[in-house]
């Protein structure tokens, strides 16, 4: 973005303007290494401000439960799946009743989840894999995790954050395609992104940040049109403009029961934000 302002000392010849050209560049134009990790730091710790109620969106009690929800989650929203789960997790509260499961029972009870089929075939295995490997328990180690079926690295991390209180970064979509906007890294696969992202940021702080930036990606900065003109990290985002700048339009974007004070905490008027983005799904 070039910037031209008129030198307030000299007086144009007639018929000429003199300009001076003072060029901004947007953040992680040219930037160090240092300079884009310092701010990575700013980035995560407005977030941190913004989306105080960041957490795991799975509804579950253990680590069983955890690992059985974050599996029905691919290609489903986390309501649909916690909207499953209760009755799902009372018929089947162990590694055991997994493995010894009816399939066609199995099938029907998550079928609101979607890919069913391939979902029982993961839950059935995983609980047999459990019983015959682990005594029946989730481990806690992300070497043992991904050797399980269904869970991969991503599913691993969740387990691991958020059951096992074993720092870790989720790399999903939503994580994946924030990152990229930021320009914090050009990486595009997860365990490379997970990596280069880890660096940036103290191991204790990977849990958080990365419901921080889902949660972000989720409410603001969605994948078809952000709300850039009510989002937090405008003056940190090197693709601010990809969606609306004007605060009607951008506010209208928002979504989640806290959209209005996301609207406040990026400056705009809260009223400007419609009950239904307030009362929208997250995606």
């Amino acid at each position: 973005m070039v910037t031209r302002h008129r030198c307030a000392h000299d007086e144009p010849s007639p018929g000429r303007r003199r300009l001076s050209v003072v060029t901004t560049s947007p953040p992680g134009a040219t930037e160090t290494e240092l300079g884009r990790t310092r701010r990575a730091r700013k980035i995560g710790r407005v977030l941190a401000e913004t989306h105080p109620d960041a957490h795991c969106e799975l509804d579950h009690t253990n680590p069983l439960e955890l690992a059985v929800a974050t599996i029905l989650s691919a290609q489903c929203t986390d309501k649909k799946v916690n909207e499953v789960t209760p009755k799902l997790f009372s018929r089947y509260p162990t590694a055991a009743d997994y493995a010894g499961a009816d399939r066609a029972e199995l099938e029907e009870l998550i079928r609101p989840t979607g890919f069913y089929r391939n979902k029982t075939d993961s839950l059935i295995k995983l609980g047999r894999a459990l019983v015959e490997r682990y005594d029946g328990r989730v481990p806690g180690k992300l070497a043992d995790l991904v050797t399980l079926p269904g869970v991969g690295r991503k599913t691993a991390n969740v387990i691991l954050g958020n059951a096992f209180d074993v720092p870790g970064i989720t790399v999903d979509t939503h994580f994946q395609r924030l990152v990229h906007r930021w320009r914090l890294t050009d990486e595009t696969d997860p365990v490379k992104i997970e990596h280069a992202i880890g660096a940036m940021y103290p191991k204790r702080d990977w849990t958080m940040l990365s419901h921080r930036i889902i949660f972000h990606g989720r409410r603001v900065c969605h994948a078809r049109k952000p709300a850039c003109g009510a989002c937090t990290l405008a003056k940190l985002c090197p693709s601010y403009g990809t969606g609306p700048t004007e605060p009607a339009p951008a506010a209208k974007l928002l979504k989640g029961p806290r959209a209005r004070d996301l609207a406040a905490a990026a400056g705009v008027d809260p009223e400007l934000v419609p009950q239904q983005a307030v009362v929208a799904e997250v995606p």
